[in-house]
């Protein structure tokens, strides 16, 4: 009998208290840890939708020394030209819209543009190539 006193005098349990404390500060992790994985996706795929932007700026300039100094109309010359392999698609996905943006000026310039998540990682306030020191979109033109 004496030894069953002594095992319910024992505190070796949490209080309901210590165990709100640590199942909040979990949860405070937790919530921080995942902004801050959301916010390395949105930065992640901004930086490959201005690599397939340059990309696409690298290859209408191999497309316009190639044929006779005019630039793609369309997505479709890049890839039948064998400049490129294929029209490059957003991270976010195929049925994503706006996808990349293609603009020409019949075969003297070019605009393309990317919507990126990120509005201060862009250079351009709109799809229509008018630069500014930030914005919704990446573009690129014609260098010539």
């Amino acid at each position: 009998m004496n030894y069953e006193l002594k095992n319910m005098n024992n505190k070796n349990a949490f209080t309901l208290f210590e165990l709100l404390v640590s199942i909040s500060i979990i949860g405070i992790l937790v919530a921080v840890a995942s902004m801050s994985y959301g916010t390395a996706q949105k930065k992640a795929r901004d930086a490959r939708r201005i690599q397939d932007m340059e990309a696409i700026q690298k290859a209408a300039e191999i497309y316009y020394s190639q044929n006779n100094y005019s630039y793609p109309t369309t997505t479709g010359a890049f890839v039948s030209s064998g400049v490129l392999q294929a029209w490059p698609i957003d991270p976010k996905g195929v049925g994503f819209t706006p996808a990349y943006i293609y603009t020409a000026t019949g075969t003297t310039s070019y605009c393309a543009c990317a919507l990126v998540d990120n509005s201060t990682a862009g250079n351009s306030t709109t799809s229509a190539c008018a630069f500014a020191s930030s914005g919704a979109y990446f573009c690129v033109k014609n260098q010539q």
